[in-house]
């Protein structure tokens, strides 16, 4: 089903109807063969990045689309509802310029975020660690200062998406007793990377680990000030958390739409089962949270882009989506019946990409604790 969208003017209703005929093109007709046989898609994020999809709330000076931050969700929604992977990647692409774009030097952002907004180089988010994921001020991986200026980052880093082919990342790393963030070569020497987890899903773009062996990267690759790392990483993972919201609507969405398709053509007792109370009603539960999961990421971003607080509406939105999208894509398994559990059918696959959205960009758990203490506030 095509979402009917209320969008703020006619250059947010032609982005819409671009991206979906570069999702209904390029990622619906090459999802499965990938996600089955766990394999990049050479190409395709410089395909996004060439239509403008990879840097679209950022300044048109720099190379940007200039969205608001409601509109730039929804293509990444529309972007989810063909292929999950992908989307997050996109996601985490936006988040990984946020450093650069909201705290970088007028010469940092002239340099770098063109080709970055572009998409002509990829980003990736380095702050997780094996033992440090929620609490993020645990971080062991270590920044130090060279005599000539420079810093040798020694250390590991953990949960990387599109980890051994991002081009940059950014980086967090402990400089003295503070965390800073760095733009990080993705190609800097004593970098490697570990074999790309055996996920449960999102099986197109990797997931890594990487060493950091004493790799020197260049003084000017600070962001901020040193000891700002917290405060960056934090302020760009409220954006964050928005894409994820709106990478599980679009997931979702995707579960919904096969569910009633099914539903309509699959009879049972004399009669399509859709035309059945139980099933009825499930399938308008379902439709229900989607709606719900979508005004809560637009509210989010309305707040945002109207320069409004919207931490707590963050967590609120990354919560209910991402739950949402968890139900919604296991009534869309019942829904199908036994063929839901078969690989035949693309529903098992939502079902497997909707855990993760649960758990990344903060555990749901961690929503909890940070909508709790605005509460308390």
């Amino acid at each position: 089903m095509t979402v009917d969208r209320l969008l703020p003017d006619q250059d947010a209703k032609d982005l819409i109807e671009l991206t979906r005929d570069i999702a209904d093109k390029e990622l619906a007709r090459r999802v499965d063969e990938h996600e089955r046989a766990e394999t990049y898609p050479e190409g395709l994020f410089a395909t996004l990045g060439a239509a403008g999809l990879l840097g679209l709330p950022y300044p048109e000076e720099f190379g940007g689309g200039g969205q608001p931050y409601e509109v730039y969700l929804q293509v990444i929604e529309e972007l989810a509802a063909r292929w999950a992977a992908v989307a997050v990647a996109t996601s985490v692409h936006t988040l990984a310029c946020f450093p650069v774009a909201a705290y970088g030097t007028a010469e940092q952002r002239e340099r770098w975020l063109p080709d970055m907004l572009a998409g002509r180089i990829v980003g990736g988010y380095s702050l997780s660690e094996p033992q440090a994921g929620s609490d993020a001020g645990a971080l062991t991986c270590r920044a130090e200062r060279t005599e000539a200026g420079d810093y040798r980052i020694t250390g590991n880093k953990a949960w990387i998406t599109h980890g051994g082919i991002a081009d940059f990342y950014a980086l967090f790393a402990r400089t003295g007793d503070r965390i800073s963030c760095f733009l990080a070569p993705g190609a800097a020497e004593g970098l490697t990377f570990g074999r790309p987890e055996e996920k449960m899903g999102l099986h197109a773009v990797p997931t890594t680990s990487a060493h950091w062996d004493g790799a020197v990267i260049d003084g000017d690759r600070l962001i901020g000030e040193e000891g700002q790392g917290l405060q960056i990483a934090f302020s760009a993972l409220d954006s964050g958390r928005l894409g994820i919201a709106a990478c599980a609507v679009g997931l979702a969405q995707a579960a919904l739409d096969e569910a009633v398709a099914y539903a309509k053509e699959r009879q049972t007792f004399g009669k399509r089962i859709i035309d059945h109370q139980g099933l009825g009603f499930l399938l308008a539960d379902m439709a229900a949270g989607v709606d719900s999961a979508r005004a809560t990421y637009l509210d989010a971003a309305r707040r945002r882009d109207a320069g409004l607080d919207y931490g707590r509406q963050a967590s609120v939105a990354k919560l209910v989506a991402t739950d949402t999208a968890m139900k919604v894509t296991t009534d869309a398994v019942q829904v199908f019946g036994g063929y839901g559990y078969t690989r035949e059918f693309r529903v098992e696959r939502y079902m497997r990409e909707a855990k993760i959205m649960q758990i990344f960009e903060g555990t749901n758990q961690i929503q909890r604790l940070v909508i709790s203490r605005h509460l308390a506030k």
